[in-house]
């Protein structure tokens, strides 16, 4: 087996020390092993108790092996090579990470912004298999994209169904559906595993299987580092990282997660969805903060911040990774990508544990989904949308009154000022970015100028993909955020067949839907709105870089 290890300093591993030898003494290890439901206390005794799968997946995981195996062979056999995957959270987050990091090319179609959609779908369908990733079967952006892309089959002269693929669980609608239409190929998922676990079960090795990742190795490593993690013993990896995460005193909330040279490819993303969904909730959770190597949150010493660096293997590397001047308060964690994969999920339940929350259900979801819903039924498309504060060229401002104030002079770079002043000592600010991922990753630079602005922890989420990953948090954990909306008109938009709403009015309402909640819950909602998306865009990284612009 790969190595895997960590190695901890000050506040990190004080909080080791202090916790360790007491989860070791109540066996939590080897009592999680055995899928022991009364870990999290009574009131999460029902859900643990049908949530539990993960920790033991590898029988089932194997058996797929060569069914995919053969899946890609027969389609490769006929043309279709280019995979893409319509799935949202636990469904498309670890696959993403597994073939990027094997540098295995899979489409990740995880939006419902209609520029996005459109640009997957312009690439061409005649070699596409689209693999359709839902546990529940009816997640609306995952039928939204099933659907745009059976027509798209149909219109190009195709058999849609034997260009699609289906991950469920079983009697899923999803399930049905398929089975009536004759997919090409229906897989099941183990039902007692929740979706931000699942990265060893059939939504995590389908897509990445028939991209061409090796799958029995990936499980190869996860399955022998489950009986390292297993065992009662201080030296325990995923207690250590546990107790890390959670047990700190007082406890720092914000995890800074930076990779240094390890070797995977966006693992922080995949971890963010997976712990901020599963502590944040009852006021209380810690919280990822994804940030690159050098950014102003890595070498900040705030008593909130813990410091998350992935590291390569200890062997591989000839010297200390990490910056001179970088917070010490700080955690260290090599290892291969299945076995971080799985140290990862038991370490989470660890820290729940401690934490003393329930890691396996998701409260505060479902109130965003609601709202989102209500606008999509609403006969005004533009029901619940506020009205702009001020304008200030393509950009539409809304929110408190002080932003509002900065914009009305016209100075964008202003607003954004406005907004880190907002962040309170102890606070974050979530950035969220409702355009397409792949075609503006060049916004993400508004997080490291904003951070510097505020300096606080910002996070940036494209939208809607984080509404199914730190959505959880920001609603259920402490109430320390502020919250930044970057939305925009587009000149495409796209009819979603057989549903009488657009892509457009879809990813309009999830914002909106999504705003409405946080303001119900007392957090501050700022709102950018793109009335033309390259200019909006390009003004919104002059502001970045503390210029009104040349339309200013």
């Amino acid at each position: 087996m790969s190595s895997l290890g960590l190695q901890a300093t000050g506040d990190a591993l004080a909080a080791i020390d202090r916790h360790v030898p007491a989860l070791v003494a109540e066996r939590v290890a080897s009592r999680l092993a055995a899928q022991d439901p009364t870990l999290w206390g009574p009131d999460a005794e029902e859900e643990s108790s049908r949530r539990l799968g993960w920790m033991d997946p590898f029988e089932d995981s194997r058996a797929l092996v060569p069914q995919i195996e053969a899946l890609r062979a027969e389609l490769a056999a006929e043309g279709i090579t280019r995979v893409v995957l319509a799935g949202m959270g636990g469904s498309s987050l670890a696959p993403e990470v597994i073939a990027a990091t094997e540098g295995r090319p899979l489409t990740v179609l995880d939006s419902t912004d209609p520029e996005m959609v459109g640009n997957v779908l312009a690439a061409g369908v005649a070699d596409t298999v689209l693999v359709v990733s839902s546990k529940s079967g009816s997640t609306v952006e995952t039928d939204a994209q099933r659907r745009v892309f059976e027509q798209a089959f149909t219109d190009a002269g195709l058999e849609p169904g034997s260009h699609l693929v289906v991950v469920t669980d079983p009697g899923s609608p999803l399930e049905q559906l398929a089975r009536e239409s004759g997919y090409r190929h229906v897989f099941t998922a183990d039902p007692t595993v929740g979706g931000r676990y699942s990265a060893l079960t059939a939504f995590g090795l389908v897509p990445t299987g028939l991209a061409g990742v090796d799958i029995a190795s990936l499980l190869d490593d996860a399955e022998e580092t489950r009986e390292v993690l297993s065992t009662d013993d201080t030296d325990n990896p995923g207690l250590q990282l546990g107790a890390a995460l959670a047990g700190t005193e007082p406890l720092r909330n914000k995890l800074v997660f930076s990779d240094e040279a390890s070797g995977m490819v966006g693992f922080g993303s995949w971890a963010e969805q997976l712990i901020a969904e599963s502590t944040g909730k009852d006021g209380t959770g810690v919280l990822p903060v994804v940030v690159e190597s050098g950014d102003p949150e890595t070498t900040s010493d705030a008593a909130d911040l813990l410091q998350i660096r992935l590291v390569a293997d200890p062997e591989d590397r000839e010297e200390s990774i990490g910056h001179p001047d970088a917070a010490q308060h700080a955690l260290e964690v090599y290892g291969s990508l299945g076995a971080q994969l799985i140290l990862w999920e038991f370490a989470t339940a660890v820290a729940s544990r401690i934490l003393g929350i329930n890691p396996f259900d998701q409260p505060d979801v479902e109130a965003a989904k609601t709202a989102a819903r209500g606008l999509l039924d609403a006969t005004d498309s533009t029901s619940g949308t506020p009205e702009p504060g001020t304008v200030i060229g393509a950009v539409q401002v809304t929110g408190p009154a002080d932003v509002v104030q900065a914009g009305g002079r016209g100075d964008l770079p202003a607003v954004l000022d406005a907004v880190a002043r907002l962040v309170p000592a102890h606070g974050y600010l979530a950035v969220q970015a409702y355009l397409d991922r792949l075609g503006y990753t060049e916004l993400e630079v508004l997080r490291v100028a904003l951070a510097s602005r505020s300096g606080r922890p910002v996070t940036f989420g494209w939208g809607p993909r984080f509404l199914h990953s730190t959505g959880q948090y920001h609603k259920g954990g402490a109430p320390e955020g502020v919250f930044l909306q970057i939305t925009a008109d587009s000149d495409l938009d796209l009819d979603i067949p057989g549903r009488p709403f657009t892509f457009g009015r879809l990813l309009s309402a999830q914002a909106a839907g999504d705003a409405s909640v946080l303001r119900e819950h007392g957090r501050p909602v700022i709102r950018l709105h793109l009335t033309e998306r390259t200019e909006g865009v390009g003004a919104l990284l002059h502001a970045a870089n503390g210029t009104k612009g040349t339309d200013a």
